[in-house]
C-alpha cells in the first residue's frame, strides 16, 4: 500500500505543481484606457427559477462599460414556475438593455440548459456569444475584458473565473476555497493548452466554432457539462486558440450552496459528467484525483491495522496538504481572498470523503437538480 500511496501522491504532485507553473504564468490583461471595442456580442443567460437573483444580474448588465448598441441580452426561460419570466417581462420597459425573453416552451419540447443556449444562439446573429447564469453578478467592465481578449488574441472559446460571494458560514466558505481549486485547475489547464475544465457562469465563444464542432452533438443526453464538452471538442481543433480570462474585473460571482445536501446534489450533478469525457488527457487527470484521495482514505484503516506507519501516515496527509497549500495560496491571492487559506483545514476534514462519494454518485447519471429528477444517457 506504501507504494501505490507514494506513486498517487508523486502523479498529483506532478499535476498540480505543474498547474501552479502554468498559472503563474498566465497574463493578466491590461485594458487600455482608450480601448474601444467592435465587436458586436449576445449575453445569452439560461435560467430556470431565478426569480429571486435575475434582476440583479439584468441591473449590472445596464452597467456594463461596454458601448450599449454593440450588445444584446438574451434570456431564456427553462420552463419556470416561480415567476421568473413574469419579472423579466415586465423588467423589459423599464430598461435600457437591449433585452429579449426567449421563452423555451415556445420553441421546443425539450427543457434544460443546453436546449436553452440551443434556442438563445438561434436567435441570435452576433459574432460573439457570452454566457452566464441567472444567479450570478457581473462587474462593470465584464464585457469589456471579454471583447479585449477577442479583438486582440482572436481567441474562439474563451472561459473566465468564477467565486462566491456573500459567503457567511464555514460551509460557505469551504466551497470557495474548495472552487477556487477547480477555478485554477481550469485556467491552468488552458495555458498548457490541455483544456479539462472551465465553467458555464462566465464563458464566451464565437457562433462560428459552435457550430463547426457540432454544437453539443454527441453529449446531448448528459444534462451538465455544456461547457466543458464543448471546451473539450474546440480543443481537438484549435488548441491555440482558447484563452483563460485572468481578470480581476472579467471575475463572476455566484452564491455557495446553503445547506450540504444542495452542495452534494450540484457536485454529483457535475461529477456524472466525467465517464462521459473522450480525451485520455482529461480522464487520466481525474482519475489520478480520485485514486490519491481514494488511497489517502484507505490509509486509515491502513494505520489501525499496522499495514502503514504513523510517520508514514502523517507524511501523507502533510504532502497532499502542502501541495494543496502551494496552488490555492496563489489562486486565492488572485481572488483576493488570501485570507480564507485557513479554511483548507477544515476542507481536508471533509474533502476526501466527499470526493469518493460524489465520484461515485455521479457514476450513476442520476440526481436531482431544479427541482427535476435528471437521468443521463449516453
Amino acid at each position: 500500500m506504501f507504494v501505490l500511496l507514494l506513486l498517487s501522491l508523486l502523479a498529483y504532485a506532478w499535476i498540480i505543481l505543474r498547474c501552479l507553473s502554468a498559472w503563474k504564468r498566465l497574463p493578466i490583461p491590461t485594458v487600455p484606457a482608450g480601448f474601444i471595442p467592435a465587436t458586436q456580442l449576445s449575453v445569452i443567460i439560461p435560467v430556470r427559477n431565478e426569480a429571486r437573483q435575475i434582476l440583479n444580474l439584468l441591473r449590472d448588465l445596464e452597467s456594463q462599460n461596454y458601448p450599449a448598441e454593440l450588445f444584446e441580452v438574451l434570456v431564456v426561460d427553462d420552463h419556470s414556475d416561480d415567476g421568473t419570466a413574469q419579472l423579466i417581462q415586465e423588467f423589459i420597459p423599464a430598461t435600457k438593455l437591449n433585452l429579449r425573453l426567449i421563452r423555451l416552451a415556445g420553441h421546443t419540447e425539450s427543457t434544460g440548459k443546453k436546449a436553452a443556449i440551443k434556442q438563445g444562439i438561434a436567435q441570435t446573429s452576433n459574432e460573439l456569444l457570452v454566457f452566464t447564469d441567472g444567479d450570478c453578478r457581473v462587474q462593470p467592465d465584464w464585457l469589456l475584458c471579454f471583447a479585449y481578449t477577442y479583438e486582440t488574441q482572436q481567441s474562439f472559446f474563451i472561459s473566465g473565473p468564477v467565486s462566491f460571494h456573500n459567503t457567511h458560514t464555514l460551509l460557505e466558505r469551504m466551497q470557495l476555497v474548495e472552487f477556487a481549486s477547480l477555478i485554477g485547475v481550469g485556467g491552468a489547464s488552458i495555458g498548457l493548452r490541455q483544456p479539462n475544465m472551465c465553467n458555464g457562469a462566465n464563458l464566451a465563444y464565437t457562433r462560428e466554432v459552435f457550430e463547426e464542432v457540432g454544437g453539443f452533438a454527441g453529449n446531448e443526453g448528459i444534462a451538465s457539462g455544456d461547457d466543458e464538452f464543448l471546451l473539450h471538442k474546440v480543443s481537438q481543433l484549435y488548441p491555440e486558440r482558447i484563452a483563460f480570462l485572468k481578470h480581476p474585473g472579467a471575475t463572476v460571482y455566484t452564491e455557495a450552496r446553503k445547506t450540504v445536501r444542495s452542495f452534494i446534489a450540484q457536485r454529483v450533478r457535475w461529477a456524472s459528467k466525467w465517464r462521459s469525457y473522450q480525451s485520455l488527457n482529461v480522464k487520466l487527470v481525474a482519475l489520478t484525483v480520485f485514486t490519491v484521495n481514494l488511497l489517502l482514505f484507505l490509509a486509515i484503516p491502513g494505520l489501525l491495522l499496522g499495514w502503514l506507519s504513523f510517520w508514514t501516515f502523517l507524511a501523507a496527509y502533510a504532502a497532499k496538504f502542502l501541495i494543496d497549500f502551494l496552488f490555492l495560496n496563489q489562486i486565492l491571492t488572485f481572488m483576493g481572498r488570501q485570507n480564507y487559506l485557513i479554511f483548507m483545514l477544515p476542507l481536508q476534514l471533509v474533502y476526501i470523503p466527499y470526493v469518493l462519494y460524489t465520484a461515485i454518485s455521479g457514476l450513476t447519471g442520476c440526481y436531482t437538480w431544479k427541482g427535476r429528477i435528471i437521468r443521463n444517457h449516453d
